[in-house]
């Protein structure tokens, strides 16, 4: 790809290593959905997990929450293969709920109260709060907006390593997304790591520390945010529309 030679350099590794996979291959029967892919996060760090839709983002974010086991090659997060040790230190946000639609946010904190020691439900309440939501309001009476917001202040109120977030913002309002985003930095702690999986790429620019791009199944770039603005002279958003732009493929 003449956009990797030109692009692909790698991030300087600092902190502690969280995530390390070498050669990571996923198939779906015989499409390649993840290609030799390589990458490396430490932790302190925001990562905006950047790319078009079915590129791959889901499925690497399935398998880091180990919900997802038949795949080859070397992945490990928080030092344990992913698994039943890795997920007690991994919260993870899926692109779909899995809450009941009768349910009602209070009783969703009792829930994941109950099901995760490091759940912390008064952080939970506290984030209700800031996102304008009723405790007592029910699942099923949610915007698509409001219900992505619980399930946000669910996911961050974990005393997690890692923060797994698959495509937080996708489908609401871009006032919405603003709100999400700026929740999500509030809710994280400064000595985790989070992986955020996007193409809204503009819409998380501003609170990322590093990008990593990626294109049919492979990581195309790892660098600094700040680097990439300051290097390029441009934009996450403009670099990625521009690279792709120049593919072969595209």
């Amino acid at each position: 790809m003449l956009f990797y030679a030109q692009y692909g350099k790698k991030v300087k590794t600092m902190g502690n290593q969280i995530v390390r996979i070498n050669n990571l291959v996923k198939f779906y029967g015989s499409r390649p959905a993840l290609q030799n892919l390589n990458l490396n996060l430490t932790d302190g760090k925001v990562v905006g997990l950047m790319g078009e839709n079915g590129c791959g983002k889901t499925t690497l974010l399935k398998i880091l929450a180990g919900i997802m086991c038949d795949y080859s090659g070397i992945v490990e997060i928080v030092g344990h293969k992913p698994g039943v040790e890795s997920k007690q230190q991994v919260a993870f946000l899926p692109d779909e709920s899995h809450l009941p639609d009768a349910i009602t946010a209070r009783s969703a904190i009792a829930l994941y109260s109950d099901f995760f020691t490091d759940f912390d439900a008064h952080k939970a309440l506290e984030m209700l709060n800031y996102f304008g939501l009723e405790p007592s309001q029910r699942y099923k009476e949610m915007s698509k907006g409001m219900r992505e917001k619980l399930q946000i202040a669910l996911t961050m109120a974990r005393s997690a390593k890692v923060y797994l977030l698959d495509e937080p913002i996708s489908g609401v309002d871009p006032a919405s997304r603003s709100v999400i985003m700026d929740g999500i930095i509030k809710g994280f702690s400064q000595g985790a790591l989070m992986l955020v999986s996007t193409h809204l790429i503009q819409d998380i620019e501003t609170v990322v520390d590093e990008a990593v791009f990626m294109y049919h199944g492979q990581v195309v770039m790892h660098r600094q945010a700040d680097e990439i603005r300051e290097n390029e002279g441009k934009s996450l958003d403009r670099l990625f529309r521009e690279m792709f732009a120049c593919s072969p493929h595209s």
